[in-house]
């Protein structure tokens, strides 16, 4: 959409600090990352939805407006959001503190984060908190730009995850991959 593009350029170019990405997800990554979402999924936690790209395509998957809760720190990503969804939770609030909101059991976590360019401290609160309200086979989807998995080797071990991941999504600039993990 021209208006997200708009919005995004605006936020990165008065707050580069904030968002990091260099242009908004594709709409192949978004539907890549919804791959295993579905009208039976119950509540999905979003975590960084930005304009609000992969938030359709978890609509389109069939999950329920009313089953996202989004965490997001950007004031007019979170004003946004709230606009173009307003059964939604859009909560303006850090993706660390996942683990520590009742939100009940969890079906899916799905991240639009640079995980791996994050602080360790922040990256585990995030991983931990977020295996923590996860239903047993819920998974956390996260995508990469790079060749590694994007969640750091001894939070994966600590963790026992195991993951998936897509063939490279040339679509997306730059080119990224899906991984989605489980824990078990």
């Amino acid at each position: 959409m021209p208006g997200d593009l708009r919005i995004f350029l605006g936020q990165l170019f008065r707050k580069p600090g904030e968002v990091v990405a260099l242009a908004p997800s594709s709409e192949a990554l978004a539907r890549e990352m919804c791959r295993g979402l579905s009208p039976e999924t119950g509540h999905v936690a979003e975590l960084g939805p930005g304009t609000g790209k992969i938030t359709r395509a978890i609509l389109s998957a069939g999950v329920a407006e009313k089953n996202i809760t989004a965490f997001e720190l950007n004031p007019t990503f979170v004003d946004t959001l709230r606009g173009q969804f307003p059964a939604a939770d859009i909560r303006r609030a850090p993706a660390q503190e996942v683990g520590n909101l009742p939100l009940g059991e969890l079906d899916a976590v799905i991240s639009g984060l640079p995980l791996l360019s994050m602080p360790n401290d922040v990256q585990r609160a995030i991983v931990e908190g977020t295996f923590r309200v996860l239903k047993p086979g819920g998974t956390f989807v996260q995508f990469t730009y790079g060749p590694v998995p994007p969640i750091a080797q001894c939070l994966r071990e600590g963790l026992k995850l195991t993951w998936t991941k897509s063939a490279k999504i040339w679509g997306n600039l730059p080119p990224a991959r899906v991984y989605t993990f489980r824990q078990g």
